[in-house]
């Protein structure tokens, strides 16, 4: 027995032996669970009386909202002091630093909400399986992954490393749709359906835009690595486009003027000017009958019946 915890010992030592210490390890690191808790509370004061949390018993609307605030502003500042530590930013007066970044970030939510019910807006005028606004903000995945970009992007614009980033990938986690904090979106954005959407970290999106399940809106090519960071590598999206399924848009020089339709699965690695109407060439369907023994092969026609249809 004395052996088997000598062993334990020795592999203990092994994996800490570098880490900087036992207290680095457990103090120096953001708390994923903390996260995603911060998350859950914005959510219930940006939608207030959707999302209850019953650990709370206080009845006034103001005065529960007010209590999940402070809670958002408590655990937000000691997870930006542990990142702000870790990263070596701050100075000596971290706390002091962290708190005013959390407070700042509070003042913001009035910008998110105003951003997240335009979204809502949009899934609703855009969406005519959506019964009411109620039924967007409960269930779909794209307002989720959408609401979670928002309050990280604000986080994100001030500075704060490593926890945006691990807000967006767990919406990822959950939806499927990789959004990076550091993209710029503007308001009616509607995700339909959603999943194996990308959209990079210096994606530019205007207003009114709709873009549905494995689009991607990414980098030309990455192989130059860190050396690319702070470059625009991810396509600008302006005003009231239209993206379907399987597009790909690639490329920091990359266009897409307004009012712009991109069809299925078409891949652009160049500018498209405003108005257009971008798909791919017609497909030929081969149909085999099995035991008739013939074969018909048929080509789409490119009409608008089909091209909107997803």
């Amino acid at each position: 027995m004395k052996a088997i915890e000598e062993k334990i010992s020795q592999i203990v030592d092994g994996l800490l032996e570098g880490s900087g210490g036992q207290d680095d390890v457990i103090f120096n690191h953001p708390d994923k669970d903390v996260i995603i808790g911060i998350l859950d509370n914005l959510r219930r004061v940006i939608f207030p009386g959707y999302f209850k949390n019953r650990s709370i018993k206080v009845y006034s609307l103001h005065n529960n909202l007010s209590v999940l605030i402070e809670d958002v502003i408590y655990n937000l500042t000691k997870q930006i002091a542990v990142v702000m530590n870790s990263e070596g930013e701050g100075g000596e007066d971290v706390p002091s630093a962290a708190h005013e970044k959390a407070v700042e970030f509070i003042g913001r939510l009035g910008v998110i909400r105003e951003y997240i019910l335009t979204d809502v807006q949009a899934a609703y005028d855009g969406d005519p399986a959506a019964y009411s606004k109620d039924e967007i903000i409960y269930s779909y995945p794209g307002l989720f992954a959408i609401l979670v970009y928002r309050i990280a992007h604000e986080l994100f614009a001030l500075n704060v490393p490593i926890i945006p980033r691990m807000m967006t990938e767990y919406a990822h986690s959950l939806t499927g749709i990789d959004i990076h904090p550091g993209a710029t979106i503007g308001k009616y954005f509607f995700i339909d359906h959603g999943t194996g959407i990308v959209i990079g970290e210096t994606t530019q999106i205007g207003d009114n835009v709709k873009i549905y399940q494995g689009v991607t809106l990414g980098a030309l090519s990455t192989r130059g690595g860190q050396s690319l960071r702070s470059k625009k590598r991810h396509p600008t999206i302006e005003d009231n486009v239209t993206i379907y399924s399987g597009a790909s848009i690639l490329g920091g020089d990359t266009v897409i003027g307004r009012d712009v339709v991109i069809g299925g699965n078409a891949f652009i690695t160049r500018s498209v000017p405003a108005g257009a109407k971008v798909s791919v060439k017609s497909q030929e369907l081969r149909y085999n009958y099995g035991s008739a023994k013939t074969m018909e092969s048929v080509e789409f026609d490119r009409e608008d019946s089909w091209f909107y249809i997803i």
